[in-house]
């Protein structure tokens, strides 16, 4: 009997319970809506044709048609989503959208919830002293769970107050945040809401937020879509001719000292090393241009004693060859040019192969040169374990470190975006590009006419890259310098101090940027950042 009083008493809680959460808590239903305003101010679903995409990161019709649902979906006053299929429509005057009296449903107030509990907590202990006796204790797992509840509440009306308030004062950051979070916990509607209120905000050509902001949030529809890959390879908008896209790099090569501080410093490393030695040969795992080597070449012809006989192999892959307009003979010619001009002995090998297939007959070792490899921006291209079986990132160190050579040089962005799950790798991208565009912003007007093909052509694919893709379709898989250092010992190495000429060169370099441009020298690397935030960092190995 009192088994059966106990069960009775158990159904009625939650009854009560269920009726409690159906007053108070937001009704989600499925969600499989794309939201957008209509001219009475509120939200609903647009035809395909109505969504805009900065990049045209859409199908090939130019629409974004993720999702499908013969409803439409609404929000209230106060920001709360309502499905029309279960609701009816209701206006409030705009002094009322704060008033202590407009409680139902808004997420602004939970003061209903609290005296609601209490009475029912109170009912239900009087209910449970009568059926159970006073010495029931089944009342405590009821409190915990109505506290679990409220406590829900709590948590989900905090975050929709900070949101509608994100909104209000265009806090473009936060709003990113929180459309990224949303979609990390597949909270689509949400989701699809705060992207339509991201696309009134940005703007690539605003100031550096706006701009980034752009980007972010191509990167997040892409995600949605299914269609990063296919935007990394080629963006919608028109691909520039090859002679656009070598002078969109060289903008950039000029106007941020990121990739000349890396260059400098790997050189560096190479020239103190190589100083007593007469012939030398280096292998560069992502050649490009071949620019980084131009300076070397003329350090080594005004070397005291002679320059010793350089040898050069380029590997390099497709997309470098596209911006050259041509081959890695190109490259050779160039710089053997430069050579003969500077009477340095030179030849140059060339090897036309992505890092992941590059084997020993590929480098061309030869008995009696001494090695320098060089890893500049190059190694987070290259699938660690975490990708693939084969993992050619650590496979390519102990490869070289195979080859014995005299010093190794690495130098990547200082950034953690290889193994870290989708929100705090997101995190991680705004807060590093944030850095980035604002240094742009500082050297670049925004009115200069390439300053936008700049940061489309050779930022944003990146960027959108790091964040739309995942396993082997994310080749942008960054590490800090901890982690490398790790990489390389396992491989054998030892550190190789850069010398303090090399830091003397560098601060002298930064002369030539802003003040706020900032170059630390920490356990034998060097890093160089943007204000307080490390953007690139250097080292070597031997």
């Amino acid at each position: 009997m009192q088994a059966s009083e106990q069960h009775r008493s158990s159904s009625m809680y939650h009854q009560q319970l269920q009726q409690i959460e159906a007053y108070n808590l937001p009704q989600y239903r499925t969600l499989n809506h794309q939201l957008y305003y209509n001219d009475g101010g509120q939200f609903s679903t647009p035809s395909s044709s109505e969504l805009y995409c900065t990049l045209e990161s859409s199908s090939a019709t130019g629409s974004f048609t993720v999702y499908n649902s013969p409803s439409t979906v609404s929000f209230s006053p106060n920001g709360s989503p309502i499905s029309q299929q279960d609701s009816q429509s209701y206006s409030y005057p705009p002094e009322q959208y704060h008033s202590p009296d407009n409680n139902y449903g808004s997420p602004m107030s939970g003061s209903c919830i609290t005296d609601d509990v209490s009475s029912f907590k109170h009912k239900l202990r009087e209910l449970e002293s009568v059926m159970l006796g006073p010495d029931s204790d089944n009342i405590d797992s009821y409190d915990s769970a109505i506290s679990n509840a409220t406590n829900f509440v709590s948590l989900e009306m905090d975050s929709w107050r900070q949101t509608m308030v994100a909104i209000s004062t265009k806090n473009l950051k936060h709003i990113l945040i929180a459309c990224a979070k949303a979609i990390a916990d597949n909270d689509l509607l949400m989701g699809q809401w705060l992207m339509d209120e991201l696309r009134q905000m940005v703007s690539v050509s605003g100031e550096p937020v706006q701009r980034l902001g752009a980007y972010m949030l191509e990167g997040l529809v892409a995600r949605l879509s299914a269609s990063g890959s296919s935007i990394y390879k080629a963006l919608r908008c028109k691909e520039p001719e090859s002679s656009e896209l070598l002078s969109y790099m060289h903008i950039l090569y000029e106007v941020c000292p990121y990739f000349k501080f890396g260059y400098m410093s790997a050189n560096g490393a190479i020239a103190e090393a190589m100083k007593d030695e007469d012939r030398v040969h280096i292998i560069d795992f992502q050649i490009a241009q071949g620019s980084q080597w131009i300076t070397l070449i003329q350090a080594f012809a005004a070397r005291p004693g002679g320059p010793p006989h350089i040898r050069i192999t380029g590997i390099d892959d497709s997309t470098s060859a596209y911006a050259r307009g041509g081959g890695l003979h190109i490259v050779g010619k160039r710089l053997s040019k430069l050579a003969q001009h500077f009477k340095v002995p030179f030849e140059f090998h060339a090897a036309a192969i992505s890092g992941c297939d590059v084997q020993l007959h590929n480098l061309g070792v030869r008995q009696g040169e001494a090695l320098a490899v060089n890893f500049a921006f190059m190694l987070h291209h290259m699938p660690d374990e975490s990708v693939s079986t084969q993992n050619h990132r650590d496979r390519l160190l102990r490869l070289v470190k195979s080859l014995s050579p005299k010093v190794v040089t690495l130098v990547e962005q200082e950034s953690n975006t290889n193994t870290a799950a989708f929100f705090p790798r997101f995190l991680e991208t705004l807060e590093y590009y944030t850095a980035m565009f604002e240094s742009i912003d500082v050297t670049l007007p925004r009115e200069h006419k390439e300053r936008i093909n700049v940061e489309q052509h050779c930022l944003a694919r990146d960027l959108v890259n790091i964040i739309a893709c995942e396993g082997v379709e994310r080749v942008e898989r960054h590490e800090v310098l901890g982690k490398w250092r790790s990489r390389f010992a396992m491989a054998g190495f030892t550190p190789y101090p850069l010398s303090s000429l090399v830091n003397g060169t560098i601060k002298k370099l930064l002369e030539n940027y802003s003040d706020r441009y900032r170059l630390v020298e920490r356990d034998g690397a060097l890093y160089l950042g943007w204000m307080n935030r490390d953007l690139v960092a250097s080292c070597a190995w031997k």
